[in-house]
């Protein structure tokens, strides 16, 4: 028997494999494909303080490795979520995490105190990629100092295991690690979307709605993986690592490059089975090289 087990931050989960928020809804949808329990965790769509109805149509377009969407954080808001959502996916066998997004900072501190009041949900993630309204719209993210300022926020608040997930839309993304990290992040998770777009020439229009999106899919795995690698170099916390991971291979790579754990996003629309698959994949890989312990994985590439 293969020892699985990983811990990100405080966070004890079964296995490496997670799902990435946005591409899962509530885990609900997939039950009838996925045995839930089977997986290290799911990360539930994006969560705002209050309701939002995304952005206009069309906001989706396939790219010929993966995907632009535009979708705008659609959700019913904190409320109906830990009133109606909650309920139906506080008895899963495994780890519920909420992502938590926000146009302020206090918007992001009232949705983070409304989810540590749930006993089942251990911890949050928080997307820094959202708009800073105050700020012009620039996202948090996207600078030190923006998030430094929400993370630090968040933390005084959050008694959990806090996960930031980082935008990929920057310059160093090791500073922007370095920075949650000293801010008290407990783990990081990355990639969120590379920006793109796309453009109907027939029409000589833009197929988004927004004209621009986030791309997400195989076309950016090589992107993501550097950016693990690098960041893993960079911080002590635990890294999860997602984009455009596909198979166990996938997975694979990504916890060799430094990540402790990774999730799978894009992938479950064209095979909604994938995240089973790859647990099943991984523990074959581990019993093939003589591998009892999946930390022993983590940053193991040999240069």
């Amino acid at each position: 028997m293969v020892k699985t087990q990983i811990n990100i931050g405080g966070l004890t989960i079964k296995n490496p494999v997670m799902t990435a928020s946005g591409t899962y809804g509530y885990g609900l949808e997939y039950t009838d494909f996925v045995d839930l329990a089977r997986l290290g965790g799911i990360v539930v769509k994006g969560t705002t303080l209050h309701p939002r109805q995304g952005n206009p149509y069309p906001r989706m377009a396939e790219t010929p490795a993966g995907m632009l969407n535009a979708v705008g954080l659609q959700n019913k808001g904190a409320h109906h979520f830990c009133q109606e959502i909650y309920p139906q996916i506080a008895h899963l066998d495994t780890a519920v995490v909420v992502n938590v997004s926000g146009s302020t900072v206090e918007d992001y501190i009232a949705t983070a105190e409304m989810i540590a009041s749930l006993p089942n949900v251990p911890a949050i993630e928080l997307n820094i990629s959202c708009p800073n309204v105050k700020e012009g719209g620039m996202a948090f993210g996207v600078t030190c100092a923006g998030a430094a300022e929400v993370v630090r926020a968040v933390r005084r608040v959050y008694p959990k295991t806090l996960i930031v997930k980082l935008s990929p839309n920057v310059t160093d993304i090791t500073e922007i690690a370095r920075t949650v990290e000293a801010e008290g992040a407990d783990s990081i998770s990355m990639i969120n979307t590379l920006l793109g777009m796309a453009i109907d020439a027939e029409r000589r229009r833009p197929i988004l709605s927004t004209v621009t999106g986030g791309l997400s899919g195989p076309a950016v795995k090589p992107v993501a993986l550097r950016m693990v690698w690098q960041t893993s170099k960079a911080v002590q916390v635990p890294i999860i690592g997602m984009g455009g991971i596909a198979s166990a291979t996938d997975a694979i790579e990504f916890l060799l490059a430094g990540a402790s754990a990774i999730q799978v996003g894009t992938y479950n629309f064209v095979d909604p089975s994938i995240t089973e698959t790859i647990v099943t994949g991984i523990e074959d890989y581990m019993h093939r090289h003589g591998i009892d312990d999946i930390n022993q994985l983590v940053g193991a590439l040999q240069l």
